[in-house]
């Protein structure tokens, strides 16, 4: 009678998966939550990304997906009454435009890419009008009101 071997119930493949969704359990571009700090970000799950409130303000997503790589980067939260065409905003973030993934769908939504030419000038920036409190940036989700 031969004994048989018992095999691990993963594969070395189901493993490494198994690896890297634990690696991206960790908000992606942590430079951006080090830059917010003096809000007390309280950053969630969300989605394919993780979400950034300030208070009971969600004012971006950070996404960095295998899946979706188009889409990755921060995706910026305008304020009620913010109107996502505004030269302004397209003056100080040449690269912010809208989310494909959400199909134009919420408008209110726009994407920082993480592939842009000036990715972390851009991100740095947007910082640096969440920590003045720029009035374009940031909404109350009905979850929260």
């Amino acid at each position: 009678m031969s004994a048989q071997i018992q095999l691990p119930a993963t594969s070395f493949q189901e493993e490494d998966s198994m690896q890297r969704a634990k690696i991206k359990a960790k908000p992606p571009f942590p430079f951006l939550l080090e830059a917010l700090e003096p809000l007390q970000p309280e950053v969630r799950r969300m989605f394919s990304g993780f979400a950034v409130y300030s208070g009971d303000l969600l004012v971006c997503m950070l996404r960095d997906s295998v899946k979706g790589p188009k889409d990755n980067g921060v995706w910026v939260v305008l304020a009620e009454g913010a109107d996502p065409g505004d030269k302004g905003l397209k003056r100080e973030f040449p690269s912010l435009r809208k989310i494909d993934l959400l199909g134009g769908a919420i408008g209110h939504w726009l994407l920082l890419p993480s592939d842009g030419k000036d990715f972390e000038g851009e991100a740095g920036r947007f910082c640096e009008l969440l920590l003045r409190r720029d009035a374009r940036l940031g909404r109350v989700p009905k979850s929260r009101k």
